[in-house]
């Protein structure tokens, strides 16, 4: 019987190397532990010795052969024990936690609420897209003893992935910002959807915690009717009512309580720095959070006006000769069509959409691209370029299209296109962004 390590002793170990750990050779730390993780293409138990050299104070093995010494520990498999210590540390931690998901909007919420509670918290936030079954072990193992409140970003593709990162992560609070056609593919449909992002809920139910939820969603609102809410949005009486006062590309906003202030024009605008309608009910829920968790009023609104978008998320970038709408990280059918009627109401004298295929919709691919060239048409936009394999393949040439982003980049190159408002949307792996380049 192999001598596996006891997620005890590698805790015991993990505080010894000051609470790191790491798991590419690209990025390793010193005295930090190793964790050697396999792939498809990939076995990090490869690498042990080399992660030793390197400096690491340890290295986690799942293969007996890999063990060279006292700093090479062996475990039975090297993501499940990465999992566990990340769980044993979370069951030492007495802080708060807030698990965020959703087809749309989850990083920037993750991103806003993180704004928001660090007002009054030292927070730990999911840094980047780190929201996987890799991710969220990660991010856990990075919460320290000054930490005095964790937000977590959960993504999902398929079934019971959430639930998998909740009894990781154990959250107190959960979030899901909404639910659309986001992973079709691996959810089988938009009930799978339905059924896999409201697994968060029903753990939280389980766990006798809070959902903060949009009241105006009747999505949510039946998915969570049985766990204990706390709401916030437009048409009732919630416990945060938010309404959108915005006047130009930015999003400004104003809020109330259940039993605060009711005359809309005594009370504060916050002015964004965020572009696009629907990042107003993101913006509502970090309020919603903040108010809960007690964060004054006046530092909320500076927490959302001094918000800044990056990673080309919902930025609005001013360049030489135009002005861009960079909203390319990703793309579902959802966000395409937020973002398209969102950017029909611009006014702009010239407009242009340079919109790149949405991934992982497996047979309903075809349809959603359909549908939004039927939308286009329906708002009367004419100056639109589309890109990539599913969209050129669509048997209709209402616009013009190139099966690369590169062939479009080579064509916006000659246009020298300038005094121009361009909406820039597409799928992570189309790369959209890089077209700022010659814009």
């Amino acid at each position: 019987m192999p001598n596996y390590i006891a997620v005890e002793e590698l805790y015991r170990l993990y505080l010894k190397a000051n609470q790191t750990v790491c798991t590419d050779t690209r990025k390793l730390l010193k005295d930090s532990i190793f964790f050697a993780l396999k792939g498809t293409n990939f076995n990090a138990n490869e690498f042990a010795q080399k992660a030793i050299d390197a400096g690491c104070s340890l290295a986690v093995v799942d293969e007996e052969k890999y063990v060279s010494g006292p700093q090479t520990v062996l475990v039975e498999d090297g993501l499940k024990a990465l999992q566990q210590l990340a769980n044993y540390h979370r069951r030492q931690l007495k802080i708060p936690f807030l698990a965020i998901t959703g087809s749309n909007g989850k990083t920037t919420n993750k991103e806003l609420i993180n704004a928001v509670l660090s007002k009054k918290f030292n927070t730990l936030a999911t840094e980047g897209n780190l929201n996987n079954h890799i991710g969220v072990p990660l991010t856990l193992l990075n919460i320290k003893p000054e930490h005095e409140f964790a937000i977590i970003e959960m993504g999902a593709n398929h079934q019971n992935e959430i639930d998998e990162l909740c009894y990781i992560a154990e959250p107190d609070f959960g979030l899901i910002t909404n639910i659309g056609k986001a992973h079709l593919e691996g959810f089988g449909g938009i009930e799978g959807v339905k059924k896999g992002k409201s697994e968060l809920y029903r753990y939280i139910r389980q766990k006798q915690g809070k959902v903060f939820i949009n009241g105006d969603d009747d999505v949510l609102i039946d998915l969570a009717r049985d766990n204990d809410k706390i709401t916030y949005g437009c048409k009732k009486l919630y416990d945060v009512i938010g309404k959108d006062v915005s006047n130009s590309e930015m999003v400004s906003l104003k809020y109330t309580t259940r039993y605060g202030e009711k005359d809309w024009n005594k009370i504060a605008f916050i002015h964004t720095q965020i572009v696009g309608s629907y990042n107003f009910i993101n913006c509502l829920a970090a309020a919603c959070v903040g108010n809960y968790f007690k964060v004054d009023d006046d530092l909320v609104k500076g927490a959302l006006e001094n918000y800044l978008p990056n990673m080309n998320r919902s930025q609005l970038v001013k360049t030489t000769r135009n002005t861009l709408l960079l909203d390319a990280y990703n793309a579902n059918p959802n966000s395409m069509k937020a973002a398209i009627e969102n950017f029909s109401k611009y006014n702009s004298s010239k407009k242009l959409l340079l919109l790149g295929d949405m991934f992982e919709l497996g047979e309903y691919s075809t349809e959603e691209h359909k549908k939004i060239v039927e939308l286009l048409k329906e708002k009367q936009l004419n100056d639109v370029v589309l890109v990539g394999e599913e969209f050129f393949r669509l048997n209709d040439n209402s616009y013009k299209k190139f099966k690369t982003t590169n062939e479009c980049k080579a064509y916006l190159e000659q246009q020298q296109v300038s005094d121009t408002t361009v909406l820039i949307k597409g799928s992570r792996g189309m790369k959209m962004e890089t077209l700022q380049e010659v814009l």
